[in-house]
């Protein structure tokens, strides 16, 4: 295998499924363990990771959406139907970026909802389907990340209400906040959950912790999670003490 292939998929598998060891790494892609020290140190000379105590782990930052929407499909799946069981016909849903929203979009398909989005791959999921009242907020397009940012979008939000915000996340740390890597996010995130009644956030087990630098909100914001594996006990005390229900995908709550 050539290296720059070595490379793509070793940042891959730190992105999706968070810090790795050497020896994983090793077995995953089917070479010497000698072999993937000399990659990390390649790529943290390239700023792409940073080595840890016998691994590695990935830099923070935006992943195109083409390259996420390939990551845990099944487990995203799984969250989308629990969520869209939660919804009513005749209800608004307000649906974040993200590829988990997409998921969620699909199961969405014949009801009878008004759904509002800045997600682009959402829009073009929905459009054509005549039973849904679809709202898509203006702003700045985002190409690879097929999303809508900015103060037009926060403008088009404060105008709006939905009974529900399914919310995504880059991670969720142990005290509750919803992290984002992506600053120019946050914001639209916020004026979301202003504009919504409810708010359900969509993690799969790769988001406890997951990764982010900017806080989008504290658990005291969230009325429902809804995930695909048990949380740890740390991050499942402090949602439990601010009130939120915590729900496995194919199952009831915890």
């Amino acid at each position: 295998m050539l290296a720059e292939r070595r490379h793509q998929l070793i940042l891959r598998a730190l992105r999706s499924g968070g810090p790795a060891a050497v020896t994983d790494l090793s077995e995953q892609l089917g070479v010497s363990p000698a072999t993937i020290r000399r990659d990390l140190v390649k790529l943290e000379d390239d700023g792409l990771l940073t080595r840890v105590h016998g691994g590695a782990r990935a830099e923070e930052g935006d992943q195109p959406f083409a390259e996420v929407a390939e990551v845990r499909v099944a487990e995203k799946d799984a969250i989308a139907a629990r969520a869209a069981a939660l919804v009513k016909d005749g209800q608004s849903v307000l649906l974040d970026i993200g590829t988990t929203a997409y998921r969620l979009a699909r199961q969405l398909h014949g009801r009878r909802l008004t759904v509002i989005t800045s997600n682009l791959v959402v829009y073009e999921e929905l459009a054509d389907d005549e039973g849904i009242e679809l709202v898509l907020l203006g702003g700045m397009v985002r190409r690879e990340y097929r999303s809508l940012v900015g103060f037009l979008t926060e403008d088009n939000l404060r105008q709006l209400h939905a009974d529900w915000l399914f919310l995504g996340t880059s991670g969720v740390r142990p005290g509750g906040q919803v992290m984002d890597t992506t600053v120019v996010e946050v914001p639209v995130k916020r004026a979301m959950i202003k504009a919504s009644d409810r708010i359900v956030l969509l993690a799969d087990t790769a988001k406890f912790p997951g990764t982010g630098m900017a806080k989008v909100c504290g658990p005291e914001d969230l009325d429902v999670v809804v995930t695909n594996a048990p949380v740890d006990a740390a991050t499942c005390s402090s949602l439990e003490e601010a009130g939120v229900e915590v729900v496995l995908a194919g199952k009831g709550p915890v």
